[in-house]
């Protein structure tokens, strides 16, 4: 058995001799004397990773070649050790990065990866050095072995550290398409959820068949979840322009039917997608399919905005094949100036002179052409109104606005009619649907279709309106149709017609179906029966406009109007006590402020017609009229009550009125009543009856202001009189309501004293002034603490 100091002492002596170096090795790479604590602990136990590790940690800063002799040692004691494979391999990496690719160091390092690889071919991480370096070295078909290597050794757990540097592989320009492909379909079979990155690649490779297979496929898979956070719409929208822009390169795809069924999927997009189907027919040459397709989108969208989009495109289609036929003419016209029209050989001749004259054989449809043009502009109006039609087909107005657009072809404008009235349920209608049926007859009026006018409105009192205010109208249109053309009897039995009460049994039956129409109710309608009492006033007799009017009251659908005029009939024919008793019925039905008007009629025309001879009888009216009324519509009452005492009555009795007045009218009122008061008592009276008043009115309550008036006025009237002292002391008790500032009152009593005063009532004059300003003050002040 050797001895442990053997080996150790050849590897000093090593160190020590100056040996001969084989050839090729550089001195520099044997071991060193600092090495021997090192080469002596890895002699000893050279399967250890602990001693090479260290050995390598001391020699850090040792050139690269002399550590990958200690490397290359230990790998070969230790071939199964992935600390040492993995740090060799980074330290050859770094070492080669700085050198052009096509450096033999790239070359080694390679071959250390294949040797590493035998047994690390387990390792993902060696896997992943191995392959960002064949990247960087653009070594693609060693890159793709070596990634169809590492997708066979490592387990599918591992697959995901692979794919992406693959896939990067994939996308290099210098890559072919095919193989691109290929690595994109098998990743796709690792992973299905990132189909759209291989469809963003088919798509930038011009794969437009395997692009629309793949992105119809994504569609059709309900499971389908976007890792590019895309909605089903935007993958949708992504396949229509596919297979609208590229036609000609897609094929097995029902084009049609997807597009199709976007439009009833997605119905923000509607326009757009018709506008993709069409072109997509354009692209193919199929020009009247697209033509077709987009007649069915303008007749079909039900936005102004779609439509928009729609018609935009449609114009367009249509101007770009005008100007293709009208550029192919003059192409075609060059030619024939170039003498190529000689080149025709006899059999073309021939025809030419044989079908010249027939219209099939022309070529030349450039007028066709121009006429779709011109005709797609001029239906503009119509196809905007049938999409706001669609929006909602129950808009009244838009259906007029729809009629006016063919003023001159009235078949069309009946045809529309007739679309309207069916159309339109009067429940939903936006508008008052019965302007529709107005409409409609006065059309046939105007073309003096009389008979079927009444048609129209025969049938258009037989609809269910929404409202009684409908059906009245049909039915005053109606009779106003006939006066218009002399039909008078047939006027007022329409009326007559209209504003019959509906039997019993036809009551009974309605009250059974539980839904209750507009004609049990228009007997009821004061539209009607105001248009009725009319035509009975110019048309009718007396007796018959009388029972007309009594019916109206009878319903209790009168109106405060409909009483004046009944009474004003009667009026004209002297029926006056009849008149009176209109009103007397009117101002019982009716209530403040609507009988106002009644009440204020009576009683003129009242005093009017019987003046005194009925005396007591107005006197009674007048205190009815002013205890109905309000106490702001009292004061024209008691005027009007005073009036009549003072023209046809006795005095007394007015000043009574009067005085009744001012203790009924409100108080903004009283002040203005208590003038009138005073100066009718003074003009009956004389000047000495105001006193009693002028002191009523100051004792009754008015505001300071017009109580300070009022004294002023009182003063005035007794100085005017001679009575001085009275006139002062009335001063001297307005000045409880005085406001010191008020100079108006302080002169007129200044100038009272300079007048008819002495020192003494001067003196006291002031005294009182200054005595308010100094209750006023404190007031003044005991209201701000």
């Amino acid at each position: 058995m050797p001895s442990a100091a053997g080996p150790v002492a050849v590897a000093s002596a090593a160190a020590k001799a100056p040996a001969t170096p084989a050839v090729g090795i550089s001195p520099e790479l044997y071991p060193s004397e600092d090495d021997l604590p090192y080469e002596e602990e890895i002699l000893r136990e050279p399967f250890k990773l602990k001693g090479w590790w260290r050995y390598l940690v001391a020699r850090a800063a040792a050139p690269f070649a002399k550590r990958a002799v200690i490397y290359e040692r230990s790998l070969k004691a230790l071939p199964g050790s992935y600390k040492l494979w993995h740090a060799y391999l980074r330290e050859r990496l770094d070492h080669a990065r700085p050198h052009p690719i096509d450096h033999p160091a790239y070359s080694s390092l390679n071959n250390t990866f294949e040797r590493a690889l035998a047994t690390m071919h387990k390792m993902p991480r060696i896997w992943v050095l191995y392959l960002t370096s064949l990247l960087d070295q653009r070594l693609l078909t060693r890159s793709r072995r070596a990634f169809d290597r590492a997708l066979r050794a490592l387990p599918v757990t591992q697959h995901d550290r692979i794919w992406p540097l693959y896939l990067r592989l994939a996308s290099f320009p210098a890559c072919p398409v095919e193989t691109s492909l290929r690595v994109f379909r098998r990743y796709l079979q690792f992973d299905p959820s990132h189909a759209e990155d291989f469809i963003n690649f088919l798509i930038s490779a011009s794969r437009w068949q395997e692009a629309a297979d793949r992105l119809a496929s994504v569609l059709n898979d309900d499971g389908f979840r976007s890792v590019k956070g895309k909605t089903r719409h935007q993958l949708w929208l992504e396949l229509c322009e596919i297979l609208t822009k590229h036609a000609d390169e897609v094929a097995g795809l029902k084009v049609d039917a997807i597009l199709r069924g976007g439009i009833r999927k997605f119905t923000d997009e509607v326009g757009k997608l018709w506008t993709s189907l069409a072109d997509y027919y354009v692209r193919r040459g199929l020009f009247e399919k697209a033509r077709d397709v987009f007649e069915e989108g303008v007749s079909l969208v039900v936005t102004v905005k779609e439509f928009s989009v729609v018609f935009e495109a449609y114009t367009q289609f249509e101007q770009s094949m005008l100007a293709a036929k009208l550029e192919a003419a003059e192409e075609e016209g060059a030619e024939d100036e170039d003498g190529g029209g000689g080149r025709k050989n006899g059999m073309d001749k021939l025809s030419k002179k044989f079908l010249d004259e027939f219209w099939l054989n022309d070529e030349d449809d450039t007028d066709l052409r121009m006429a779709r043009f011109e005709r797609l502009l001029d239906r503009r109006p119509e196809l905007l109104s049938s999409v706001l039609l669609r929006q909602n087909p129950h808009n009244v107005e838009e259906w007029h606005r729809r009629v006016k657009l063919f003023e001159k072809d009235p078949a069309r404008q009946v045809a529309t009619y007739v679309e309207a009235v069916k159309t339109v349920d009067p429940m939903k209608a936006v508008g008052k649907p019965h302007t529709l049926w107005v409409s409609f007859a006065k059309m046939y009026e105007k073309h003096n279709r009389l008979d079927s006018a009444e048609d129209i409105f025969k049938r258009a009192t037989q609809v269910n309106y929404k409202a009684v205010d409908h059906l009245a109208s049909i039915w005053c249109e109606w009779a106003e149709m006939e006066l218009r053309h002399s039909n008078f009897d047939k006027a007022i039995e329409l009326m007559r017609q209209a504003t019959a009460e509906p039997s019993v049994e036809v009551k009974r039956r309605a009250a059974a179906e539980g839904n209750e129409p507009v004609q049990m109710k228009v007997h009821k309608s004061l539209k009607l029966w105001s248009f009725y009492v009319d035509l009975e006033e110019s048309l009718g007799t007396l007796d018959s406009t009388r029972a007309v009017y009594e019916r109206i009251l009878d319903l209790r659908i009168a109106t405060p109007q409909i009483i004046l005029n009944y009474a004003y009939l009667l009026e004209e024919h002297r029926y006056f006590e009849d008149a009176f008793k209109v009103y007397e019925r009117g101002v019982k039905i009716f209530k403040y402020p609507h009988v106002k008007a009644i009440w204020v009629t009576y009683l003129t025309k009242f005093v009017q017609r019987y003046k005194r001879s009925k005396l007591e009888r107005a006197r009674e009216l007048f205190h009815e009229a002013v205890q109905q009324a309000p106490p702001d519509e009292k004061r024209p009452l008691y005027l009007q009550w005073a009036k009549l005492e003072e023209d046809y009555g006795l005095a007394k009795r007015a000043m009574n009125v009067y005085d009744e007045a001012v203790r009924a009218v409100p108080n903004s009122e009283k002040m203005a009543m208590y003038e009138i008061y005073i100066a009718r008592a003074a003009e009956l009276f004389g000047v000495p009856r105001t006193r009693q008043i002028y002191e009523q009115a100051i004792e009754s309550g008015l505001p300071d202001r017009d109580v300070l008036t009022m004294c002023m006025k009182f003063a005035e009237l007794e100085r005017s009189l001679g009575e001085i002292d009275r006139s002062r002391a009335i001063y001297v008790h307005a000045s409880n309501y005085a406001d010191p500032n008020n100079s108006d009152f302080w002169k007129k009593w200044n100038d009272f004293e300079i007048q008819h005063g002495n020192e003494d009532t001067f003196r006291e004059m002031l005294r009182i002034k200054r005595t308010v300003a100094a209750s006023r003050s404190q007031v003044c002040r005991t209201l701000s603490t």
